[in-house]
């Protein structure tokens, strides 16, 4: 049962937004507070409710709900609705909400085409600026895929869970030069954050994942050089969404060939 807000409850909350990646408060009527941002497409509704803030987000990406129930599902409602006990779970939600909504479709390919144009625009004219913007392109969109990744992943390994920034690599399933479009290059369900020796193996299709996250070894490593490696059979990815599922697809055909 939703409450009054007080002008207390209503700056709190306006507050956990503000700290927590939705910056912008937005006309509303009743006891709903409605937060928006610049750096994302995502809104969240909230209303005070007896038993704490019942939060209903109108997501960017479709992926963006399935996402927060891995981590948020006790506090899960009906159609997308979040109920939360306190300010400090909100600002939790908020949190992860926000940057999830910067790492999924289609906000990181809005990003990249904005990067792209401000780094074109300070090129010099002249001969060999087709190239040039071809790799202006493909250097922005890399870094904005990892990004994006080391987001999604929350800056550890898909597999290990390691930490080390310096030895996270933004693995494309599908590479960046077979994909249609900006779309699936900038897609974060189209790779992992991986580990630099699991990005090595997975780049050249030496290992893959089954559908259910399992790790596949091409026969032509031996159990000595796994071992070396610090891979085995038993290895899974730490969570796998249905949207990886084609990418991943696309990559184990290849990996079979090359097996």
């Amino acid at each position: 049962m939703s409450v009054a807000v007080n002008p207390l409850q209503r700056a709190l909350i306006e507050k956990a937004g503000h700290d927590n990646g939705f910056e912008h408060v937005l006309p509303a009527l009743g006891n709903t507070v409605i937060l928006a941002s610049a750096r994302h497409r995502s809104r969240a509704a909230m209303v005070p409710m007896a038993g704490g803030v019942e939060v209903r987000l109108q997501p960017a990406s479709p992926a963006l709900v399935s996402e927060l129930l891995r981590s948020f599902r006790p506090w899960a409602g009906v159609d997308g609705e979040f109920c939360v006990p306190t300010l400090a779970d909100l600002s939790t939600l908020l949190r992860r909400a926000a940057s999830l909504s910067q790492a999924l479709p289609n906000q990181a390919v809005h990003d990249y085409h904005t990067a792209v144009t401000q780094a074109l625009a300070d090129l010099p004219s002249g001969s060999g600026r087709t190239e040039v913007e071809r790799l202006v392109r493909q250097r922005v969109g890399q870094d904005r895929f990892r990004e994006a990744l080391l987001i999604y992943w929350g800056g550890a390994c898909a597999v290990t869970g390691i930490t080390v920034a310096e030895t996270l690599r933004a693995s494309h399933a599908k590479p960046w030069a077979q994909c249609v479009d900006d779309v699936e290059r900038l897609d974060s369900f189209n790779g992992f954050l991986l580990a630099a020796h699991l990005d090595a193996l997975f780049d050249r299709f030496l290992i893959s994942f089954n559908d259910d996250g399992h790790l596949l070894i091409a026969g032509r490593i031996s159990q000595n050089d796994q071992h070396r490696l610090g891979i085995h059979s038993g290895m899974t990815l730490r969570w796998l969404a249905n949207e990886h599922r084609p990418y991943l697809r696309w990559h184990r055909e290849r990996f079979l060939l090359s097996a």
